[in-house]
């Protein structure tokens, strides 16, 4: 008995410092995730600005993405080699190659979008890029034979009679664009395209990912102006700001800030609070632009947005579900 006693005052201590030690990492892990939601959230509201400062440049919409792709690749270049990094995309020529006309997609997709900015603006235009999230899900069904649910379907259907009606209420002026209307859809496929791209890469992710889209669709942009005759871009001295703010903030820092967030937090709460930011544009919008809505497009704004919210969680949860099948030892197996 008068041995067991210092074992039993070690067992205690062994006890009590671990209890310690997960406490102190439980802590650590509470505070980074704040940290993360934190940056998440204000790259989305950051991502909400994007059309106010385009509205405030007098260039046309592929020169605007030009500046805004430059200025943004410069300033995560300054970040990549700060912090040190290493790029590895040469190891992986096969995902660097989807990264890459991912960002071509990307660039063609915010050349659409700008100037859907200008036509018909920037709180209709955002809601319509947004059905490109919607259209992945429509994609991966028919593309990638993933199950139609009865869910999901019903998601896919609240979008594409959102879409209707944003697009049949507009008013006349500038909510009656036809051409614009059909640029916005447009900018919603090429989203659709660059999301499909960037998940077949399996190893290049993260900054180095980013990186490479925004240099692929500089590149793209690039090509583009060359057949309108070449870059011959004339910056006024009030658009030198907002250029600037678009690109080091809103592209350089607003991407840094959601790459560096996004793997730390849950995919249900990436899906739904990643439409913080078409509501933040409305939002932003209405203030700073006086933009206004109809009814039947604020209704048709609401279906998209609940819409996509709705499919992209049951999407989430049957994937859950399948991972779950497949890891359970019960699982049925087919025997050829």
């Amino acid at each position: 008995m008068i041995r067991a006693v210092p074992v039993l005052g070690t067992a205690r201590v062994v006890f009590f410092g671990t209890v310690c030690y997960n406490l102190e990492k439980s802590v650590k892990t509470v505070v980074s995730m704040k940290r993360s939601y934190i940056k998440y959230l204000l790259s989305l509201i950051i991502f909400g600005t994007n059309g106010i400062l385009a509205d405030m440049i007098s260039l046309s919409s592929y020169e605007i993405v030009f500046l805004r792709t430059l200025i943004g690749t410069v300033f995560l270049l300054l970040l990549f080699f700060i912090g040190r990094r290493k790029f590895t995309f040469h190891r992986n020529s096969r995902d660097t190659l989807f990264v890459s006309l991912s960002g071509v997609a990307m660039g063609l997709s915010w050349i659409l979008l700008y100037e859907a900015y200008k036509r018909i603006g920037v709180s209709v235009a955002t809601l319509l890029h947004y059905i490109g999230p919607i259209l992945v899900i429509t994609a991966a069904v028919l593309i990638f034979r993933e199950k139609l649910t009865a869910a999901k379907l019903l998601g896919i259907t609240a979008v594409m009679g959102g879409t209707v009606l944003l697009t049949l209420s507009g008013e006349t002026g500038i909510g009656g664009d036809p051409v614009g209307y059909i640029i916005g859809i447009s900018a919603a496929f090429m989203y659709c395209a660059m999301v499909i791209l960037n998940t077949r890469s399996r190893r290049v992710k993260g900054l180095e990912a980013t990186l490479i889209q925004l240099t692929s669709g500089l590149v793209t942009v690039f090509v583009f102006m060359l057949f309108l005759g070449g870059p011959s871009i004339a910056v006024k001295k009030t658009d030198i700001l907002p250029i600037l703010l678009l690109g080091a903030v809103n592209t350089g820092l607003g991407c840094y800030m959601y790459f560096s967030s996004f793997g730390e937090l849950p995919v249900q709460t990436v899906a739904v609070c990643g439409y913080l930011e078409p509501l933040a544009a409305v939002i932003f919008a209405g203030i700073f632009l006086s933009e206004t809505m109809s009814a039947g497009q604020i209704v048709g704004g609401v279906l998209i947005i609940g819409g996509a919210i709705f499919a992209e969680l049951m999407s989430l949860r049957q994937k859950n579900k399948s991972k779950k099948a497949e890891r359970s030892p019960c699982a049925d197996k087919t025997v050829i």
